[in-house]
């Protein structure tokens, strides 16, 4: 069983306290330093025990993919980071001289670890998509390298209320997920 530490600052927090925490941190992450889902990732390291590269690798393009507003929910992708980094395959256990036996079933285990934020995403949001879940908060999508589309997108609450409690959201889903699989020990 993998064991998730919480940081010793945070040990003693009740199951709720802990969610709440992470959705604090999320949403302060986000508005703060903006990046959904180096945010995402950003909260859930201060939270857990994870190693700082991981942060960096969280990558700011990910979310909406470059700034294009056109992919993945940032607070999915991190939080699917932070879940395989806990749960993935390892690298020792990949190969690309042969076939390790279990190898497959690593991935398809982490695959499943990863699912029930997914499905989070979905009954929130009905998409996993950037510019779709900006639809449903906004009415309308924000393309971010344009200058004055990225002021509207502020002016109407990116990273006051809307954005900052998507990555709430995604960092208190990711805790609930370790919480419900036993890796997270209060």
């Amino acid at each position: 069983m993998v064991e998730v530490k919480v940081r010793q600052k945070y040990q003693g927090l009740s199951r709720q306290e802990l969610l709440n925490k992470a959705h604090e941190l999320g949403f302060n992450f986000e508005r703060n330093s903006q990046s959904c889902s180096q945010c995402t990732v950003a909260a859930l390291h201060e939270l857990l025990e994870i190693e700082d590269v991981v942060v960096k690798v969280a990558s700011s393009s990910a979310g909406g993919q470059l700034g294009q507003v056109t992919g993945t929910c940032g607070g999915l992708i991190g939080g699917t980071m932070v879940l395989d980094y806990f749960f993935g395959r390892p690298a020792d256990k990949m190969s690309h001289e042969e076939g390790i036996p279990g190898n497959v079933r690593l991935h398809v285990d982490a695959l499943k670890v990863a699912t029930p934020l997914f499905y989070r995403f979905i009954k929130e949001y009905g998409t996993i998509l950037c510019p779709q879940i900006q639809l449903g908060l906004f009415g309308r999508h924000y393309y971010f390298l344009d200058k004055n589309e990225m002021a509207k997108f502020e002016e109407a609450g990116g990273h006051e209320d809307k954005c900052t409690n998507v990555v709430g959201y995604a960092a208190q889903w990711v805790v609930e997920i370790l919480l419900n699989k036993g890796a997270i020990k209060l």
